[in-house]
């Protein structure tokens, strides 16, 4: 008999502006919030971290003055079972057109280019839903992403900085067609200077030309922001997460 007590609440959310359904999970700390309310984690791709992240802020939080981990709100965001597919609309920004690299072998997605749209459901939607139900500072907000979805933290970061104050991307998808967010980069770099934002990068030793983009993304981007890079020895694409979790979230709670 399986009697473990669910901590979190699952709530299904349709969008009006990607006309999509998402999962939402939300953990909600015990404890009593702070006076101005709890930190926030916004999640991507829910359906495979959130748990792991939640956890990680969980059980760390217990004993914050050891850890560095505060007790926050996580709010995983995941799709269906369509979940392949969908992220690869939901997390790319809108292009003229999309090159594949090489080992793509040809094989692309039908859909490409929803950023924009899904910003929007985060900010406009989303984010209104969680603040209207829980305690939520709404100074200590962070955006956590893998992959893709470390690219779409990028984007996030790039196009609408203001939206959380820490970005957590992991082994980000920087490659994304022909290396677009480095023009990005160049862009975001030109139009600011000492912003209060950071930014957390990270990749696995194994990564190969992902380790490399993401430190090279860091070196152009600290000229502007405070950002930590961390390489994850002997660690590859699918390890790196449960690796870095700790680190990344601790980075949520630094003051800069």
């Amino acid at each position: 008999m399986n009697t473990t007590k669910v901590d979190y609440i699952t709530q299904q959310m349709t969008s009006k502006l990607t006309n999509y359904l998402y999962t939402i999970n939300i953990y909600v700390p015990e404890e009593e919030a702070p006076q101005d309310g709890f930190p926030v984690l916004y999640v991507l791709d829910g359906s495979s971290y959130f748990n792991l992240v939640k956890e990680a802020v969980r059980l760390q939080s217990r004993n914050a003055p050891k850890t560095g981990i505060l007790p926050a709100i996580v709010i995983g965001i995941g799709h269906g079972d369509d979940m392949r597919e969908r992220r690869f609309y939901d997390f790319t920004a809108p292009a003229e057109s999309y090159i594949y690299p090489a080992r793509f072998k040809g094989k692309g997605h039908e859909k490409l280019g929803g950023a924009v749209d899904f910003s929007r459901f985060i900010e406009e939607e989303l984010k209104p839903t969680i603040e209207a139900q829980y305690p939520v500072n709404q100074a200590q907000q962070a955006l956590f992403g893998h992959s893709l979805g470390g690219y779409f933290a990028l984007w996030q970061l790039f196009h609408h900085q203001s939206s959380f104050q820490r970005y957590l991307a992991i082994s980000p998808s920087i490659w994304w067609n022909e290396h677009e967010l480095v023009q990005c980069a160049s862009v975001f770099l030109n139009e600011h200077q000492d912003m209060n934002e950071t930014l957390f990068l990270s990749a696995g030793e194994l990564e190969t030309f992902m380790v490399d983009d993401a430190r090279q993304m860091a070196t152009v981007l600290e000229k502007i922001m405070n950002v930590e890079f961390y390489e994850a020895l002997n660690e590859n694409h699918a390890s790196i997460v449960p690796t870095v979790m700790s680190r990344a979230i601790r980075f949520m709670h630094k003051s800069h």
